[in-house]
């Protein structure tokens, strides 16, 4: 473990558990149905101020969870997936600002969603959970930043699915944003992006152990759930990141001359899919992938960021040049709405050539751009 390893193993965190909507007030979903109780896990690092003014809430990606730095053990053996951005003396300072975090609706990490159990039936949803939107996922967090007690968020900050939620909450709650720093993401899926998830669907409900998303008693579809994680990380990936960190590499010195696998690459994908497994529920990523699929804030030909409660609203948009799920002309269309709504917007494209997964990475230069735009924010709202 190095230096900056053994810092961040100090910081501890807890999983707190946040439940609302308990009939007969259940929360009602885009799609008509009534749902509750709803259980949130969120995490928090940081103090909040006086007067509650100094809290970012950060949304995290697909896959991702409500663990976003610190470690919830001192034998943890990693630190929350965005570690190397949030924490004392970071990007995200937690000296200074009260970081919130918590996993979607739909989830599998401590949230609401199918591998839940129903009330009504005592055991798993499956199938039986309704459909989820972002905007569902948004309106739950809501709920949660109401519970403690926030009434304006300095700063919003999240990437891919979760940049979608950040410009949700401008969408819906635009008298409640700070700030805003959407990272690799976008308005509404490409037909490419929803394409890949349909293959990554598919994949799971191929298996003969997903026995129609009622498997909890059983093994489970791991093989289908293992190829959508295949697919899926190849889309995070870039051509030149791939070249580079594996090339045509085998990962034997001989082939093989069958079908389990010759090249690192291969290995690679195949590691990535078994490690998957072992963390998230095939189902949930059923329910958030086409989340994602049906978010849309240009439906109609109308953005639903163009309102005059942004007007003035700093935007920080930072896309990746190699990032081709999300490319950079998407970053660019959400600029120009936000432009047309008077908001004060810093764009950035950061050369990188990691592909999607850059804004999870070590990058001095995202770094500055976070830190100086969140130093600016503070001592404008919270000084």
């Amino acid at each position: 473990m190095n230096s900056a390893e053994g810092q961040a193993a100090q910081v501890l965190v807890e999983r707190k558990y946040y439940t609302f909507a308990a009939p007969p007030e259940e929360m009602v979903l885009d799609c008509g149905v009534r749902l509750g109780p709803i259980t949130l896990a969120y995490e928090t690092l940081g103090r909040l101020n006086a007067d509650r003014s100094n809290a970012v809430l950060i949304l995290h990606a697909f896959s991702g969870d409500s663990h976003v730095a610190g470690c919830l053990r001192e034998d943890d053996e990693r630190p929350g997936w965005w570690d190397n951005m949030v924490g004392p003396g970071k990007p995200v300072d937690t000296d200074r600002y009260f970081v919130i975090c918590s996993n979607i609706l739909g989830g599998c990490s401590g949230s609401t969603g199918p591998s839940s159990v129903n009330p009504a039936t005592g055991k798993p949803y499956g199938l039986g959970f309704p459909m989820v939107t972002i905007k569902d996922m948004v309106r739950a967090q809501k709920h949660l930043v109401d519970h403690l007690g926030i009434g304006t968020l300095m700063s919003l900050v999240g990437g891919s699915v979760g940049g979608m939620q950040v410009l949700r909450w401008c969408a819906d709650y635009p008298e409640m944003v700070g700030s805003a720093i959407p990272l690799a993401t976008t308005t509404r899926h490409s037909a490419q992006a929803i394409a890949f998830n349909e293959v990554a669907r598919q994949a799971i409900m191929a298996d003969p152990e997903w026995n129609n998303g009622d498997y909890y008693d059983g093994s489970g579809p791991a093989h289908g759930l293992a190829v959508a994680r295949m697919i899926g990380h190849v889309t995070y990936l870039s051509d030149s990141a791939m070249r580079e960190k594996f090339g045509r590499r085998l990962h034997r010195s001989t082939l093989s001359f069958d079908f389990t696998g010759d090249f690192q690459v291969e290995s690679y994908l195949h590691h990535q899919g078994k490690k998957f497994v072992n963390r998230f529920d095939a189902n949930s990523l059923l329910y958030i992938t086409k989340a994602a699929d049906y978010f849309d804030l240009e439906r109609d030909g109308a953005s639903l960021l163009v309102n005059e409660t942004l007007a003035g609203v700093p935007f920080l948009v930072v896309s990746f040049t190699s990032d081709w799920l999300y490319p950079t002309y998407q970053s660019r269309n959400i600029v120009s709405a936000l432009k047309k709504n008077g908001s004060d917007v810093s764009f950035c494209e950061i050369e990188a050539q990691w592909g999607h997964d850059a804004f999870l990475l070590p990058n001095k230069r995202l770094d500055g751009l976070i830190s100086g735009f969140l130093d600016r924010v503070y001592h404008e709202r919270c000084l």
